[in-house]
């Protein structure tokens, strides 16, 4: 299993390293690994077969088909141990037990159903109604079941097909369950003014994450109670770590670092592994006594989740990619630049870890926030390390994805703080359709809406195609 591909259970976790806790695991003597979102992924797997056999062969011996396909499965689990448990294992033919297998698959997080001989569609089309991803495997020879592939992307069924002789396809998808278990098994906290927070519940229907909606008093009595001892601590170790402090003082990164704690706090009380803040405008009604931007850097850094503006779309992203790429996700405002061929991708708020949760660390300085000269944030220097993918959800229905390279930083004074250059196939031809699988006939669409994406070390369009059949989301390429 090579941790370059994507976090085992092992990794993906919070990092001690990284100094952060679950309080609500240590207090039930547990430790991290146990996080529910980290759990492996509970697999449901099903034979497909006729009553007899005619393709692939009459003579067919459906029994012994199961027990060569079961050794290999049971070799995929050995490869993968924690990563993924498998449950079922029925042979299904007409005039047997569905309700049982659908009941039962119900409680997986996807179901892997094998292809054994032609003609299997109705009780496939079955499967569909324990409302789980279903992967079908079809050895070659075995049936045409996998032309109905393009028929349950027009049906908005999640559906998956893997037509191969050879097994060990089957590897690349363990990272994929993992995400689907790990969206169902996610918590989100979404902190807004009640008239302006988004509603969860569309991605909640789709993928079964969960979400709180904790007020900003909440979070500010944690802050109160915070020892300021733990704070000064925390902040003096992150300002030997900076390269160089420019303009805020000790006493606002100290207040930094409240907030931090504050918010672990809250994570843990909540149960959640992700929190968005409208942080602006917290701060600018004075509702946040500081910016969450240190704070969200160092979750991203240790496989949570921390993003700026209260953004859905750009928080159910990172949870998305991040989950099976291993690499945190950077919430940008982008800017153009066709005389250069450049997108440049820019914000306040970045992790330091781009390349890999637990990899190396980028360089930064302590900088206070641009938008207002006040409080703390960071800027990181990513690295120009190769390709990137730049993707956004636009609701659970439909996600956006784009490819270019990142190729530098720029040390500019306007903008962001964090920026980042990426080279694209033809920045003019993407300036001319930018947002147009968003933007769609809305009149009323805000530019944020149009604006926010979120960049990705490596080029990750394969999986996501592949998590768009299996979760029934259209993948759209934006350029």
């Amino acid at each position: 299993m090579s941790s370059v591909t994507y976090l085992s259970r092992r990794r993906f976790v919070l990092s001690s390293a990284a100094g952060l806790a679950l309080p609500w695991l240590e207090a039930a003597g547990q430790s991290a690994e146990s996080a529910p979102w980290n759990g492996p992924a509970v697999v449901r797997r099903v034979y497909l077969a006729t009553r007899r056999a005619s393709w692939p062969r009459p003579d067919l011996d459906f029994k012994q088909e199961v027990a060569e396909i079961e050794a290999r499965l049971k070799e995929l689990e050995r490869r993968y141990p924690g990563e993924i448990r498998f449950t079922g294992g029925e042979l299904l033919q007409p005039g047997g037990d569905l309700a049982a297998t659908i009941a039962g698959a119900a409680e997986a997080d996807v179901i892997l159903a094998f292809n054994l001989a032609h003609g299997v569609l109705s009780t496939l089309d079955k499967l569909f109604e324990a409302r789980r991803p279903v992967l079908l495997f079809a050895q070659p020879y075995s049936g045409h079941d996998w032309t109905h592939q393009t028929v349950f992307a027009q049906q908005g069924r999640p559906a998956e097909v893997l037509a191969s002789s050879d097994f060990a396809e089957l590897d690349g998808y363990v990272k994929l369950f993992r995400t689907i278990h790990h969206l169902r098994h996610s918590k989100v906290l979404l902190m807004a003014p009640p008239t302006s927070r988004p509603s969860g519940e569309a991605f909640t229907k789709q993928f079964g994450t969960a979400f709180g909606y904790p007020a900003y008093l909440d979070l500010k009595a944690i802050y109160d109670a915070v020892d300021a001892a733990k704070a000064r601590q925390g902040a003096d170790a992150f300002i030997r770590l900076a390269s160089r402090v420019v303009e805020p003082t000790r006493e606002e990164i100290v207040d930094s670092f409240r907030l931090h704690l504050a918010i672990q706090e809250l994570l843990g009380r909540e149960k959640a592994n992700a929190i968005a803040i409208d942080c602006l405008g917290g701060f600018g009604r004075k509702e946040l006594p500081a910016y969450p931007c240190v704070s969200f850097s160092k979750l991203n850094d240790a496989g949570l989740y921390g993003v700026c503006e209260c953004d859905l779309d750009s928080t159910m992203t990172q949870l998305l990619v991040t989950s099976f790429s291993g690499k945190p996700g950077f919430v940008s405002d982008p800017v153009f630049d066709t005389g250069r061929n450049e997108v440049i991708h820019a914000h306040c708020v970045s992790a330091t870890a781009m390349q890999g949760v637990g990899g190396p660390t980028s360089p930064f300085m302590v900088r206070s926030h641009l938008e207002d000269h006040k409080g703390v944030s960071m800027q990181v220097l990513l690295p120009p390390a190769g390709p990137v993918t730049v993707a956004r959800f636009w609701g659970p229905g439909k996600f956006v994805v784009s490819t270019g390279e990142a190729t530098g930083n720029v040390d500019d004074e306007r903008g962001c703080r964090t920026k980042i250059r990426t080279r694209v196939a033809n920045a003019r031809k993407f300036l001319d359709v930018w947002a147009a699988p968003i933007a769609g006939n809305n009149p009323r669409v805000g530019t944020r809406d149009l604006l926010h994406r979120v960049v990705f070390y490596g080029d990750h369009t394969e999986d996501i195609n592949r998590l768009g059949r299996l979760l029934a989301f259209q993948v759209v390429p934006e350029v």
